[in-house]
């Protein structure tokens, strides 16, 4: 049931709309699925039409159990809701720039940022430990190679990284007004004061958002919340504290174009559950220090015995070259271009992990079978797929002995091992069904 007071501050702003705003909420909620480049997959039973505003996208019926699939496990695809995939398209990242999404889990915004720009750096930032690790899986799982994931505050970051960024998103924890038909429960969260209660949280955010933005960048600010609170007036008293920062407009395919650099896409006007998106540009200028780079981003390199080692393998494993550069958390990386200072920060993902240490083996990592092609693979059939994924070995004829690459439909789902005809299964055991 909508709360009355909500009710009443929507009937107030949206007049003769409020009654058509109104039904939409007491709808089926809308659902998404992102395509994830470079995994050719077939496309899920409940499948719709293209989400016009992002490349690759499509809507998904209610009742698809694509989430449940073992290609979702691939990382072949996202579930996404449609309007949340907004704010990614109207930062538009570009190659060779360095993005950084500030408030990122679970992750849907920023892989979206990577599959846009495969080759500018992305990080993902989430100040909440635990949100954070759902973040580092869900890259992961998508096999997105130029992304970093740290588990830092906005302030923190701010200190660090000052002018850092060439395009800033925040997507600002909030009311969730938004998310009322999609996640009931939190109707029962909302009260009268928590949009005035976000906004002063955001405005922090937003504050420490403004000093990552390197002069001349982009900032994007979004919500998944109706009200004007959080939304255009918190732009407005942005500006008004920042004055090297301008509003920019921009048009969303689908949606129309943007009223001093501010959209709404509303449930009622188009198919997804609504967010608010504003675009903004700081100004040119040379105001903001700039910080430091060390080497690798202050994580320690390989000695020349491991990097020979590493080489080794993945040259025989791979059908593409990899370079062991840093040494973090038991494991090899391959670090993303540009990738700035990491030193002292709460990292958990420093780009993309090619091998971890078993006592004194080198083996190679679950996350390197999601972003990178094996010189050879092994397709399982239905029946496989499932023993697979609960960790059981697999009787198979005619394979030669060495590791391999497991695919479902063709999409990699992890690591094997080939002894004498059985598939030694290296899924990772907290992944397992």
């Amino acid at each position: 049931m909508i709360p009355a007071a909500f009710e009443e501050n929507m009937r107030a702003f949206l007049g003769r709309d409020a009654n058509e705003f109104l039904a939409a909420l007491r709808e089926e909620p809308v659902r998404g699925i992102r395509l994830t480049p470079g995994k050719a997959a077939p496309l899920p039973p409940g499948t719709g039409e293209p989400v016009v505003w992002f490349p690759g996208m499509y809507y998904l019926s209610a009742d698809s159990a694509a989430g449940k699939l073992p290609l979702h496990e691939a990382g072949a695809y996202y579930l996404q809701e449609p309007s949340a995939a907004a704010p990614p398209a109207v930062l538009h990242p570009r190659s060779g720039e360095r993005v950084l999404d500030l408030c990122a889990a679970p992750g849907g915004k920023a892989t979206a940022l990577a599959a846009l720009a495969p080759n500018a750096l992305v990080v993902a930032n989430e100040i909440m430990p635990d949100r954070a690790r759902i973040l580092s899986s869900n890259v992961e799982r998508l096999g997105c190679a130029n992304m970093i994931v740290v588990n830092e505050s906005p302030e923190r970051l701010a200190g660090q990284w000052p002018g850092e960024f060439d395009a800033v998103l925040v997507d600002a924890p909030c009311s969730g007004e938004g998310m009322f038909r999609r996640h009931p429960e939190t109707v029962e969260e909302w009260t009268p004061d928590s949009p005035r209660t976000c906004a002063r949280r955001q405005k922090a955010i937003l504050d420490s958002a403004a000093r990552l933005v390197k002069p001349g960048g982009r900032l994007c600010y979004s919500t998944c919340t109706f009200n004007r609170f959080e939304n255009e007036e918190q732009i407005a008293d942005f500006l008004d504290a920042h004055p090297d920062f301008e509003p920019a407009d921009f048009v969303l395919p689908g949606v129309g174009a943007s009223e001093q650099g501010c959209l709404r896409l509303w449930p009622h006007r188009c198919a997804g559950e609504g967010h608010f998106v504003a675009l903004m540009h700081r100004k040119p200028g040379d105001t903001t220090p700039k910080a430091q780079h060390p080497p690798l981003g202050g994580l320690p390199a390989p000695d020349r015995e491991t990097r020979k080692a590493a080489d080794t393998l993945l040259a025989g494993l791979l059908n593409s070259p990899v370079r062991a550069d840093a040494e973090f958390n038991g494991g090899l990386w391959q670090l993303p271009p540009m990738t700035p200072d990491l030193r002292g920060l709460r990292l958990l993902r420093p780009g993309l992990r090619l091998l971890h240490r078993q006592q004194r083996l080198l083996l190679p990592d679950h996350a390197l079978s999601h972003a990178a092609e094996a010189r050879r693979k092994v397709s399982l059939d239905d029946e496989q797929v499932l023993r697979y994924l609960h960790g059981e070995t697999i009787s198979l004829d005619n394979c030669e002995d060495g590791w391999c690459q497991v695919c479902v439909q063709g999409v990699p789902l992890g690591w094997g091992k080939m002894t004498q005809g059985t598939l030694k299964n290296h899924y990772p055991k907290g992944l397992r069904k």
